[in-house]
């Protein structure tokens, strides 16, 4: 089978954008996100299911303001536009827009008119939906039904069923809009006439028969780096070429405690892939000696990885005819590079900026289409532990950029066990997946005064930053119970020598950044 037909989410400038194209996947509905700046004739050569015309900031009417071409529908298309997509459709198919200085933004009530409507059947008579908008339709296009109101937004929702298009003022993509789910599955489903095909299952056949057919007999290699984008890209091209794959672990000696195990025995035992670790902890820990600056620690680690990476494969390509790099690419990583295309990087786990010129390999990104949370359940399909599926996002230069301070095997050894502490009560408390990110941070240039016992110590603080995100674009501090980080606190300060204060970072990002370096 191959990739089905895409549903485009056109995107205006919206903050919603991959967002929506999400929500259309949740409704097994296989979608892109393309630019608003893209000729109809390119989306149209895509032969998309559907497209939907996403938010954005910009007021129709203002000079430069993106515009919809009027021959997006008359291809026979069906469309769905949101928010700002709405105004622009409304506009580009003979309605009117104006600004009537009744804005409306955060939760509004949603007045749904008597009558048919495909997208608002059988839903309350009134409703709460999301709104964020200054101009609004007043008029509709000749042949559309207006279906909902608001106090701010006269025609709030139309459709014209027969041509198979529809739009809101309102952001059903969200979670503060009640029903928004079923509003866009509804399109998907009945007015788009769709079906739900983009399931695990057919993702995972779809690209173990595209891996075989570009990789051939050849060797491939990747690097795992124990994060869960290159585990699930590797099982993923394990499946399609099985002894084929040769995946490299340089253990850098700057994970936390029982990652590196996790790699070496959890994922072979779970996979059967081939592994060749490299040990390289004192190379890299030399290599960092006596270094405080954080960006200084980044371009260390980075240049010590390529050449430890280079020298394993060039042993792996002596041993076979190896032609091919692994890499987990996501489809974040393709939107927001502007299509993804360029040379080979070594990217995310390790901020390398790229590969010796010298090794030429064609790239295999089997999850350049996915978001992370697909990833997540691919993982689990493919038959990985959970706690490698589930693991946290973790910075590629490991703990060095979590010691405020020069990295040394002593401080590492705190801070491992301080980290072991925090991931192990969060765990019994069963708040792994509230959380998106949990640094513990070593303020290892801080000294602070404590006493324990009768006697007064002079140890480090550390510093415990649970942070709640969607993307890591933006973050805000996770609300942990009293308890637990009361219990944390204790085992550390208890258990931790070194360690005589434990303080809670409540910064949201922005201001502040998830990690302190």
């Amino acid at each position: 089978m191959s990739t089905p037909r895409p549903v485009l989410v056109v995107d205006f400038g919206a903050q919603y954008a991959q967002l929506i194209a999400r929500r259309v996947r949740e409704a097994k509905v296989y979608s892109e996100i393309v630019p608003h700046s893209m000729p109809v004739a390119e989306m149209l050569a895509k032969d998309p299911a559907a497209i939907i015309l996403s938010g954005g900031p910009s007021s129709v009417y203002e000079p430069g303001a993106p515009q919809v071409d009027a021959k997006l529908f008359d291809a026979g298309v069906p469309v769905l536009g949101i928010c700002y997509g709405f105004q622009a459709m409304a506009q580009a198919l003979g309605g009117t827009v104006a600004h009537t200085g009744q804005r409306e933004f955060g939760g509004t009530t949603l007045a749904v008119r008597p009558g048919a409507s495909v997208l608002l059947h059988d839903l309350p008579a009134e409703l709460s939906v999301w709104m964020s908008h200054g101009d609004c339709v007043t008029g509709a296009p000749a042949g559309f039904a207006v279906t909902a109101g608001s106090p701010g937004a006269p025609v709030a929702a139309f459709e014209d069923v027969a041509g198979r298009r529809a739009g809101v003022q309102f952001h059903p993509e969200v979670a503060h809009t009640a029903h928004g789910q079923a509003m866009l599955t509804r399109f998907l489903y009945d007015i788009a006439g769709i079906e739900p095909t983009w399931t695990m299952g057919n993702i995972i056949d779809d690209q173990v028969a595209a891996i075989r057919e570009k990789v051939g007999d050849k060797e491939v290699i990747c690097a795992l780096s124990g994060g869960v984008d290159s585990a699930v890209a590797a099982a993923l091209v394990h499946k399609a070429v099985g002894d084929q794959l040769t995946c490299v672990f340089v253990d850098h000696g700057l994970l936390r405690a029982g990652e590196a195990e996790q790699v070496e025995q959890d994922y072979v035992a779970a996979t059967g892939i081939k592994l060749k670790v490299v040990d390289a902890a004192g190379r890299f820990l030399a290599a960092l000696d006596g270094v405080t600056d954080p960006e200084a620690k980044r371009k260390i680690i980075g240049r010590e990885f390529i050449r430890v990476f280079e020298a394993a494969a060039r042993e792996v390509a002596a041993a076979g005819d190896v032609e091919f790099l692994v890499q987990g690419t996501l489809y974040p990583d393709v939107v927001e590079s502007g299509g993804g295309t360029g040379t080979a990087n070594i990217k995310s786990h390790h901020n390398v900026g790229g590969l010796p010129e010298d090794l030429k390999f064609a790239l295999v990104e089997p999850l350049r289409t996915l978001f992370k949370d697909e990833v997540r359940q691919l993982g689990l399909s493919l038959g990985l532990p959970e706690a490698m599926v589930w693991r946290h996002p973790f910075p590629g230069p490991g703990l060095a950029i979590r010691i405020i301070g020069a990295v040394s095997a002593e401080r590492l050894a705190v801070l491992r066990a301080a980290d072991l502490i925090a991931r192990t009560e969060l765990t019994a408390a069963g708040l792994d997946r509230d959380v998106w990110q949990f640094p513990v941070v070593l303020l290892a240039d801080v000294r602070s005064v404590g006493v324990q016992g009768d006697g007064r110590t002079y140890g480090h603080p550390v510093v415990l930053r649970p942070v709640s995100s969607e993307d890591a674009m933006t973050a805000d501090w996770s609300r942990l119970p009293y308890d637990l980080i009361a219990r944390i606190s204790t085992r550390i300060t208890n258990e931790v020598p070194e360690v005589n204060r434990v303080v809670l970072d409540v910064t949201s990002k922005p201001p502040g950044t998830i990690e302190w370096e």
